[in-house]
Protein backbone atom coordinates (compact mmCIF):
# COMPACT_ATOMS: atom_id res chain seq x y z
CA UNK A 1 0.00 0.00 0.00
CA UNK A 2 1.09 3.55 -0.69
CA UNK A 3 -0.32 6.63 0.17
CA UNK A 4 -1.08 9.03 -2.85
CA UNK A 5 0.61 12.70 -2.70
CA UNK A 6 -3.46 13.89 -2.58
CA UNK A 7 -3.99 11.21 0.67
CA UNK A 8 -5.51 8.31 -1.48
CA UNK A 9 -3.94 4.73 -0.65
CA UNK A 10 -3.83 2.12 -2.90
CA UNK A 11 -1.09 0.35 -5.35
CA UNK A 12 1.12 2.21 -7.71
CA UNK A 13 3.20 0.64 -10.44
CA UNK A 14 5.24 2.68 -12.89
CA UNK A 15 7.53 2.37 -15.98
CA UNK A 16 10.06 4.44 -17.36
CA UNK A 17 9.85 4.94 -21.27
CA UNK A 18 12.67 7.21 -22.13
CA UNK A 19 13.78 5.94 -25.75
CA UNK A 20 12.05 2.77 -25.68
CA UNK A 21 11.17 1.05 -28.95
CA UNK A 22 7.53 -0.28 -29.15
CA UNK A 23 5.95 1.58 -26.43
CA UNK A 24 2.12 1.22 -27.29
CA UNK A 25 2.96 -2.69 -26.90
CA UNK A 26 5.02 -2.17 -23.92
CA UNK A 27 2.49 0.07 -22.24
CA UNK A 28 -0.13 -2.53 -23.07
CA UNK A 29 1.61 -5.55 -21.72
CA UNK A 30 3.00 -3.87 -18.30
CA UNK A 31 -0.94 -2.67 -17.82
CA UNK A 32 -2.06 -5.59 -18.58
CA UNK A 33 -0.12 -7.67 -15.74
CA UNK A 34 -0.60 -5.04 -13.36
CA UNK A 35 -4.52 -5.25 -13.78
CA UNK A 36 -3.97 -8.98 -13.28
CA UNK A 37 -1.82 -8.64 -10.11
CA UNK A 38 -4.64 -6.59 -9.27
CA UNK A 39 -7.20 -9.01 -9.40
CA UNK A 40 -8.92 -7.52 -12.48
CA UNK A 41 -11.41 -9.92 -14.60
CA UNK A 42 -8.88 -11.67 -17.59
CA UNK A 43 -9.70 -10.38 -20.97
CA UNK A 44 -9.85 -13.46 -22.61
CA UNK A 45 -13.27 -13.82 -20.49
CA UNK A 46 -11.68 -16.72 -17.97
CA UNK A 47 -12.69 -14.97 -15.02
CA UNK A 48 -16.34 -15.88 -13.27
CA UNK A 49 -16.64 -12.47 -12.62
CA UNK A 50 -17.70 -9.12 -14.76
CA UNK A 51 -19.81 -8.26 -17.21
CA UNK A 52 -18.99 -9.23 -19.96
CA UNK A 53 -15.65 -10.63 -18.54
CA UNK A 54 -12.77 -8.69 -19.63
CA UNK A 55 -14.83 -5.97 -21.12
CA UNK A 56 -13.51 -3.23 -18.80
CA UNK A 57 -9.53 -4.48 -18.59
CA UNK A 58 -9.78 -3.89 -22.51
CA UNK A 59 -11.29 -0.54 -22.15
CA UNK A 60 -7.89 0.07 -19.84
CA UNK A 61 -6.10 -1.03 -22.47
CA UNK A 62 -7.43 1.41 -25.04
CA UNK A 63 -7.07 3.91 -23.27
CA UNK A 64 -3.47 3.40 -22.28
CA UNK A 65 -2.86 2.71 -25.90
CA UNK A 66 -4.64 6.13 -27.52
CA UNK A 67 -2.83 8.03 -24.71
CA UNK A 68 0.47 6.86 -25.40
CA UNK A 69 0.27 7.13 -28.86
CA UNK A 70 -0.52 10.89 -28.33
CA UNK A 71 2.37 10.68 -26.57
CA UNK A 72 4.39 9.65 -29.58
CA UNK A 73 2.36 11.41 -32.27
CA UNK A 74 2.03 15.04 -30.56
CA UNK A 75 4.82 15.25 -27.59
CA UNK A 76 7.31 13.66 -28.54
CA UNK A 77 6.94 10.31 -27.17
CA UNK A 78 6.01 9.28 -23.37
CA UNK A 79 8.57 8.93 -20.39
CA UNK A 80 6.64 7.38 -17.67
CA UNK A 81 3.47 5.54 -17.54
CA UNK A 82 2.20 5.04 -14.06
CA UNK A 83 -0.89 3.46 -13.05
CA UNK A 84 -2.83 4.02 -9.60
CA UNK A 85 -5.26 2.06 -8.37
CA UNK A 86 -7.12 2.61 -5.07
CA UNK A 87 -10.43 1.24 -4.14
CA UNK A 88 -12.58 2.82 -6.06
CA UNK A 89 -10.47 3.76 -9.45
CA UNK A 90 -7.55 3.31 -11.44
CA UNK A 91 -5.80 6.72 -12.68
CA UNK A 92 -3.08 5.88 -15.65
CA UNK A 93 -0.65 8.75 -16.26
CA UNK A 94 1.26 9.31 -19.11
CA UNK A 95 4.32 11.78 -18.39
CA UNK A 96 5.67 13.70 -21.77
CA UNK A 97 8.12 16.96 -22.37
CA UNK A 98 5.31 19.06 -24.27
CA UNK A 99 3.83 21.25 -21.81
CA UNK A 100 0.60 21.73 -24.45
CA UNK A 101 -2.65 20.42 -22.83
CA UNK A 102 -3.93 18.19 -25.77
CA UNK A 103 -6.91 19.63 -27.38
CA UNK A 104 -9.71 18.01 -29.95
CA UNK A 105 -9.26 18.51 -33.83
CA UNK A 106 -11.42 19.47 -35.71
CA UNK A 107 -14.38 17.06 -36.20
CA UNK A 108 -13.85 14.85 -39.49
CA UNK A 109 -14.69 12.00 -41.25
CA UNK A 110 -15.50 9.37 -38.38
CA UNK A 111 -15.49 6.37 -40.35
CA UNK A 112 -11.80 7.54 -41.42
CA UNK A 113 -8.72 6.46 -39.12
CA UNK A 114 -6.80 8.75 -36.91
CA UNK A 115 -7.46 11.72 -35.39
CA UNK A 116 -9.78 10.08 -32.43
CA UNK A 117 -7.74 9.52 -29.65
CA UNK A 118 -9.75 12.41 -27.64
CA UNK A 119 -13.54 10.99 -28.55
CA UNK A 120 -11.86 7.41 -26.99
CA UNK A 121 -10.79 8.99 -23.84
CA UNK A 122 -13.82 10.90 -23.27
CA UNK A 123 -16.27 7.84 -24.08
CA UNK A 124 -14.36 5.34 -22.09
CA UNK A 125 -12.54 7.02 -19.09
CA UNK A 126 -15.11 8.30 -15.96
CA UNK A 127 -13.20 11.71 -15.90
CA UNK A 128 -9.64 12.65 -18.02
CA UNK A 129 -7.22 15.45 -18.73
CA UNK A 130 -3.96 17.12 -17.91
CA UNK A 131 -1.78 18.83 -16.08
CA UNK A 132 1.53 20.49 -15.69
CA UNK A 133 4.12 18.48 -14.72
CA UNK A 134 8.03 19.56 -14.78
CA UNK A 135 8.90 20.96 -17.47
CA UNK A 136 5.99 19.05 -19.31
CA UNK A 137 2.45 17.43 -18.65
CA UNK A 138 0.85 14.43 -17.87
CA UNK A 139 -2.51 13.17 -19.04
CA UNK A 140 -4.56 10.95 -17.53
CA UNK A 141 -7.68 9.09 -17.36
CA UNK A 142 -9.73 7.17 -14.58
CA UNK A 143 -11.97 3.98 -14.88
CA UNK A 144 -13.86 2.79 -11.76
CA UNK A 145 -12.72 -0.72 -10.04
CA UNK A 146 -14.57 -3.39 -11.13
CA UNK A 147 -16.67 -5.19 -8.04
CA UNK A 148 -14.86 -7.88 -6.26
Amino acid sequence: MSTRPDGSRGQTRRLALFGTRGVVGRCRDFTHEALRDWGWPRADGQEPWGEPPGELVEDVLLLVSEIVTNACLHAGGPQELALHQDAERLRIEVADADPSAPHRRATGDLAQPGGHGLIILERLARRWGSEPRGTGKVVWAEVPVPPR
